[in-house]
């Protein structure tokens, strides 16, 4: 009787791993069409500055505090189902910003209701391949993981090109079709089985042993804020480019990640969890630099290649936080530890990134866009620091913790 079960649970597993994936690139498909075009949107919807750009942040980036606490309220669901609910969320908010948005306060609220739901899979997306993994292969899976991400982010920026530059496809439309996709792998979520549960599993974790996550979480924060709300903004306002550029860069963005997340994922379990957040850091100074600096240092066709390749380099860059999920994972004091962990990460890096939006955009209109990402290198140099700080313990000592 042994055999057969063992067997039904391998075919399980083998089901769940291919809903999960499916899931990851319906997520990456509908992400990308989405971000690729949502600059744009605001650019030609709403004539706003760079404070005002800075300032949509506080709701798009409010549910990112509020993810720790919105998971403990569901945590009596599996993470497989709140990830549907989390797919859902973000097909609505999303379906109501394309056809409801008549004012600036109704997209504002559409657009806080879709970052909700996005927030809210961020942590699920990692813990749910950890679950998944075998142990000693958590950063391969997580690397497949954001490769087919970025396979799917190619054919939203191909999407978006296409259907932007070549149909005349409006804003409005674009944002339908990826609520279309959002629904497909909010399916794929709930298809999955429903793990075991632990009863005592905690539906908030805030402890001092992961005082070190905290803080890495804290510096990804604020880095990731300038990526995707001032690189972006920099190519729209400061170059003037349309939104058919800004999907040849999602393009570009996801076959280099095709390309490097595998190895990014395997290099995370053969070198190690310091030694990756350290080379993210040290590779995110020069390119903070060109960010700010490449168009006072060379002609603007020259500095405007610059800024792109630094736009595909940090979408790359973003990846290594992978080393962090693997690292808690490692660390844990408990299994039940390591979701609401993640999504405590998420819910602090929030608040910083959030204060950092603001204070980032009050520099660009009274200092210039290049001390933004000036800022940021100083950032990249504090988490280069912190990076020093991260030990994983040895086998033996791992599995007495656990």
């Amino acid at each position: 009787m042994v055999a057969p079960f063992k067997s039904f649970n391998a075919e399980i597993q083998h089901w769940d791993r291919r809903f999960y994936f499916f899931a990851v690139m319906a997520g990456g498909l509908a992400v990308a069409m989405v971000d690729s075009s949502f600059n744009n949107f605001l650019a030609a919807t709403w004539d706003i500055s760079g404070l005002a750009r800075s300032s949509l942040e506080l709701p798009r980036e409010l549910p990112g505090f509020l993810n720790a606490f919105v998971a403990a309220l569901l945590v009596f669901l599996p993470g497989r189902r709140i990830g549907a609910l989390a797919f859902l969320l973000q097909a609505l908010g999303i379906f109501l910003l394309a056809r409801f948005s008549s004012t600036f306060s109704f997209m504002t609220l559409w657009l806080f209701i879709y970052s909700l739901g996005l927030h809210l899979f961020l942590p699920l997306q990692q813990s749910i391949a950890l679950e998944l993994a075998s142990k000693g292969n958590e950063g391969a899976l997580l690397g497949k993981a954001n490769a087919l991400r970025n396979l799917a982010q190619i054919v939203g920026g191909a999407f978006v090109f296409i259907a932007f530059g070549v149909f005349k496809l409006s804003f409005g439309g674009n944002f339908t079709f990826a609520a279309i996709i959002f629904l497909i792998g909010a399916l794929a979520l709930f298809l999955m089985s429903k793990p075991p549960r632990d009863r005592n599993e905690p539906g908030l974790v805030f402890k001092g042993r992961y005082t070190l996550f905290y803080i890495l979480s804290i510096l990804y924060g604020t880095r990731k804020q300038l990526f995707i709300t001032f690189a972006p903004w920099v190519i729209v306002s400061i170059y003037h480019k349309p939104t058919s550029i800004m999907a040849a860069l999602y393009f570009a963005g996801g076959i280099a990640g095709v390309l490097f997340q595998p190895l990014i994922g395997r290099a995370v379990d053969t070198r190690g969890e310091q030694f990756m957040l350290g080379l993210e850091a040290m590779l995110l100074i020069p390119v903070c630099f060109l960010y700010g600096f490449a168009k006072f240092l060379f002609p603007e066709l020259i500095a405007f290649i610059i800024v792109c390749l630094c736009y595909v380099a940090d979408s790359l860059l973003l990846s290594f936080g992978v080393a962090r999920s693997v690292w808690i994972k490692k660390i844990a004091e408990k299994p039940s530890d390591i979701a609401p962990t993640l999504a405590m990460g998420v819910s602090i890096d929030h608040i910083f990134s959030i204060a950092v939006a603001l204070m980032a955009g009050l520099l660009w209109d009274h200092f210039g866009y290049q001390w933004v990402f000036l800022a940021g290198a100083g950032i990249a140099v504090i988490n280069f620091i912190a990076s020093r700080f991260v030990r994983t313990p040895e086998p033996a000592a791992a599995s007495q913790v656990h």
